[in-house]
């Protein structure tokens, strides 16, 4: 026989029998009930395994789905976490701030001054802690030259610039800075001069004076344009100068600067 002959025999048969199983699926009137039943009979083994791996497989991609589920359910708890810690650590700073500012209003000299506070919004980029930026300015009534303080009416320096909504603030230690002083304890008079950020000095001190390590430094008042009595700080070291006329010292300041973030500036006196 013939290869196509045999092609042809075989389709045939495949068409035979794909014709008589739409017949049996259909059945028409019943009349294949017989064959019908005994084809499912013999397939039910099959039909078994490929229900139970069809139910396989949907438990599968269920659980598979569950999972990808389950992570983004967890991204977004991890999510509101994180935001709840970061409003947590935020009220607890915010509340530690008003802590420190209501201890530093309870112990300025309002019954003296009348003041305005402000925080420092930025400052020196040198690192040197020669001046701040505050965040009120001509708005507020403040104007160069006022002075300024913290708690205790402990004095950290001067207005030197101000604009509409800010002003900049030049400390103690910035080499721009003279204030006249004088010894709390003994009545020494001298001028207190800014270190390039480093510190304090005070000069001028006559040899007649006497000076004592751990005195108090305070302004004098003298010149008019500094309040008498502010506090700056305490005589570290005493030193004569280069040409032995005039007695000096080392001022160790009563408030570590960097650690500031309100400063108060006295508008007028009462």
């Amino acid at each position: 026989m013939s290869k196509k002959y045999i092609a042809s025999k075989i389709i045939k048969l495949v068409l035979v029998i794909i014709i008589c199983l739409v017949l049996i699926f259909i059945n028409p009137k019943g009349i294949f009930n017989p064959l019908r039943g005994f084809f499912l009979r013999v397939s039910a083994p099959f039909q078994r395994v490929f229900y139970g791996f069809n139910e396989k497989i949907g438990e599968t991609v269920f659980f598979l789905g569950s999972i990808a589920q389950l992570k983004t359910e967890n991204a977004r708890l991890i999510k509101e976490n994180d935001s709840l810690s970061s409003q947590v650590a935020n009220l607890k700073q915010e509340k530690n701030e008003n802590e420190a500012l209501r201890k530093q209003l309870d112990l300025l000299p309002r019954n003296q001054f009348n003041l305005i506070g402000a925080d420092i919004i930025a400052q020196d980029p040198q690192g040197m802690l020669n001046w701040v930026l505050i965040d009120k300015g001509n708005d507020s009534g403040i104007e160069s030259g006022m002075v300024v303080i913290v708690s205790d009416g402990i004095l950290v320096g001067k207005v030197t610039e101000v604009y509409s909504h800010s002003a900049k603030i030049d400390f103690l230690t910035n080499a721009n800075s003279s204030i006249n002083v004088l010894d709390l304890e003994t009545g020494a008079k001298g001028i207190a001069r800014g270190e390039y950020g480093l510190g304090l000095i005070l000069d001028m001190v006559t040899q007649t004076d006497t000076l004592n390590n751990g005195d108090s430094i305070v302004t004098s008042g003298l010149g008019g344009d500094v309040p008498k009595g502010l506090l700056l700080g305490k005589i570290k070291e005493i030193k004569l100068s280069a040409d032995k006329l005039f007695q000096g010292a080392i001022i160790t300041p009563i408030v570590k600067y960097s650690n500031l973030s309100t400063l108060f500036v006295i508008k007028s006196n009462k």
